[in-house]
């Protein structure tokens, strides 16, 4: 078992089991490591220590978090910001397909596709010139990415760059470049007008800061249209950069994520620890 293989393993127990807060020398032993070893190695692929992580986990976290969402949600929206959403100093722009774009069905463009561990699973994307256009989270449900790329843009050409994959899951997750380092990622979606405004919404919100699918619904403009926001979220090709996984229930509870709702806690867990 590799590292990669020991740190998902550790994030999915923790997961299930984090109201037991347990022990680092526990988890060392069901990660078969040394404390010492698991300590760095945990905090290598995660960016955060195992109790950090831990204490993100908590569902307390969820419900304090819920207020300052909301709240910031508010101010991000009515201050004229254009999109500014930070991972560390990431900073992502978004930009909708055309219709004739759509009906050139990706002649004479030419997809990257790929695929490389990060610490909550094997991420899969795919990014042509005009930016990138899928970035998610390999699961049972998944369906073939390159199939899936396919479907949409049946004319285009694709390439395996795997080493592309692994830069984009660095930049993302920060594992393994420096975050003083400003960085840009040009988004390119195909979606409905919806959709973009769900989407842009999300881009506006700081790293750790939640909201509900209501409340959410309300600031578009659309109060009774809750269910359409929680459509708007499911048709998210973008995991992370677009973090529909900070929208959770009026009551506090953490779910609906297609990419499942154990890696929704999780990140949000990750994002805790680090803005803390």
């Amino acid at each position: 078992m590799n590292s990669y293989e020991r740190m998902a393993q550790i994030i999915r127990y923790l997961d299930e089991h984090f109201r037991d807060q347990p022990s680092l020398a526990m988890l060392a032993e069901k990660a078969q490591l040394s404390p010492a070893h698991f300590h760095r190695e945990f905090k290598r692929w995660v960016g955060v220590t195992p109790k950090d992580f831990v204490q993100g986990l908590t569902h307390v976290y969820a419900k304090a978090m819920l207020q300052q969402g909301t709240s910031a949600l508010d101010t991000a929206l009515t201050s004229g910001l254009s999109g500014p959403g930070r991972l560390h100093d990431l900073c992502v722009s978004l930009e909708g397909v055309t219709p004739g774009e759509v009906k050139l069905r990706g002649k004479g463009l030419t997809f990257h596709i790929g695929s490389a561990p990060s610490p909550f699973g094997l991420c899969c994307y795919a990014e042509s010139e005009r930016g990138l256009n899928r970035f998610q989270f390999e699961t049972g449900r998944t369906a073939d990415l390159e199939h899936m790329v396919r479907e949409e843009w049946p004319e285009a050409n694709l390439k395996r760059d795997d080493r592309r994959a692994k830069i984009l899951v660095d930049q993302i997750f920060g594992a393994s470049l420096k975050r003083q380092i400003k960085q840009t990622l040009h988004l390119w979606l195909r979606g409905t007008p919806f959709q973009f405004q769900v989407w842009q919404a999300l881009l506006r919100l700081k790293p750790s800061q939640l909201t509900t699918y209501g409340s959410l619904a309300s600031h578009l403009g659309r109060p009774t249209a809750a269910r359409a926001v929680g459509s708007a979220l499911g048709a998210n090709p973008i995991a992370v950069l677009i973090p529909c996984h900070r929208v959770i229930q009026s009551t506090g509870l953490v779910q609906g994520y297609r990419w499942g709702v154990g890696r929704k806690r999780a990140l949000i867990a990750w994002e805790s620890a680090l803005s803390s």
